[in-house]
């Protein structure tokens, strides 16, 4: 087992129990498209959707300091663990539970030091 599928263990546990910050989220990406050779969507493609766990909290200084950002962002921290596959701008997370519940685009993202977090800059969507 890795470190970050340990801490994902310990943080998941105590969110179970009511005693942690991160709450059942989905993953959401809209599918790729299908074009024809004159640039037609021939199909909208597949959406994505998979489980995993978010924390939504307070946007950090290096957050605020990127392009794009607005008063209204959200840091969103997905346990890597809990994710199937990798996070990009391309995403949506939908919080289900919990006291911030709802859809957030996703405006950046990148991995804590540990590897045990996607950090995401988030915008309600």
């Amino acid at each position: 087992m890795s470190i970050p599928e340990a801490f994902a263990g310990v943080a998941v546990a105590f969110s179970a129990a009511g005693l942690g910050p991160y709450h059942a989220s989905i993953a959401r990406w809209p599918g790729t498209p299908i074009y024809d050779d004159g640039g037609s969507i021939l199909t909208p493609g597949t959406p994505i959707a998979r489980p995993c766990m978010c924390q939504v909290d307070a946007v950090d200084e290096k957050m605020r300091a990127q392009d794009g950002y607005v008063d209204k962002d959200v840091a969103l921290l997905v346990l890597v663990a809990t994710l199937a596959g990798a996070l990009n701008t391309n995403a949506t997370i939908e919080v289900t539970a919990g006291p911030n519940a709802g859809s957030y685009s996703v405006q950046s993202v990148s991995k804590d030091s540990m590897g045990s977090h996607w950090l995401c800059r988030g915008r309600a969507a």
